[in-house]
């Protein structure tokens, strides 16, 4: 099975803190890299995880608010600075578009790349990034200004070859692939092995929501039914509800509901308070609605 990871690289929420950073994390899918939101200092974060950054292909940002976005000018910054020629595609509300090519006259005159910018409405759900691999969908979250989820589906892969399958007929190399894309094998007395005993079923398709500053939304988990991993804002518990709804975030418990609404794999909780020197109460009260919840934390690999 190829790789699946989420690389947790901050956590923290407005407040930079010495224990945790600002949002940023990168996706890892079948050799791609994914940028996802890119708070103050990402780049640092990045050589810190020992990530190599310059095959960042996309960065998905998916609010303006400087937590989640400071970083990208000084990341595209150094790119630059690296020689890099392969285009950046970035994914973010309109609103990004007219500051980053402010900043990009500014600061980066003369890059030897492309920066390719896409609106994301975050008013809908929909695929957003497509490659041979996989999808990215929008998921539109409620927040103080525009902000939206990103959902990243791996696409379908083909069934397993059973080696002894294809020892015991002597089935040539060349005719592997055919086999994977569902043809039978006749043998050269003429006897007809169908494909469902040549190869095995494949890998279940994986999935990972990222669900970045949002107040609770009663409906949220109709969008996230059976993702494997999710990762839901949780600013605040319980004791703090009022605090949460004044800036429309989430409490853990809030996320917890989600998760056990949607029927997710894993919860991991992010994007905590700076007020929590220790964030073991948020977990606990995630864990009291839904089990399979845990902390996310700076340098941790998640895989999915």
């Amino acid at each position: 099975m190829e790789p699946f990871k989420v690389h947790i690289l901050g956590c923290g929420s407005a407040l930079p803190t010495l224990k945790h950073n600002s949002s940023a994390q990168v996706v890892e899918l079948r050799g791609k890299l994914f940028l996802v939101d890119c708070g103050e200092g990402t780049q640092v974060l990045l050589r810190r995880s020992h990530i190599s950054f310059t095959k960042i292909g996309a960065v998905f940002i998916s609010h303006l608010h400087g937590d989640h976005c400071f970083g990208l000018i000084g990341m595209i910054s150094t790119f630059g600075l690296l020689g890099r020629t392969a285009p950046l595609h970035i994914y973010a509300p309109a609103a990004l578009e007219p500051m980053l090519q402010a900043q990009l006259q500014m600061f980066c005159f003369g890059l030897e790349f492309e920066v390719v910018f896409h609106t994301v409405d975050t008013l809908r759900q929909k695929v957003i990034y497509e490659d041979r691999s996989l999808t990215v969908e929008s998921i539109p979250l409620e927040h103080r200004l525009p902000c939206c989820g990103f959902l990243f589906r791996e696409k379908p892969s083909l069934p397993h070859i059973r080696r002894d399958m294809i020892d015991a007929y002597e089935i040539p190399i060349s005719q592997i692939n055919n086999i994977k894309n569902g043809a039978d094998w006749v043998t050269a007395e003429g006897d007809v092995v169908p494909n469902s005993r040549l190869t095995k079923p494949a890998d279940p398709p994986r999935s990972y929501a990222y669900c970045s500053d949002t107040r609770y939304i009663p409906t949220l988990h109709e969008r996230l039914k059976g993702v494997n991993v999710l990762y839901h804002e949780s600013t605040y518990d319980l004791n703090r509800a009022d605090r949460a709804q004044q800036y429309w975030h989430s409490t853990a418990h809030d996320a917890a509901v989600v998760a056990r609404d949607a029927g997710v794999g894993r919860l991991f909780l992010g994007h905590y308070s700076a007020r929590y020197e220790d964030e073991q109460t948020l977990l606990s009260e995630a864990r009291a609605v839904f089990p399979e919840s845990y902390l996310s934390d700076e340098g941790m690999s998640i895989d999915v």
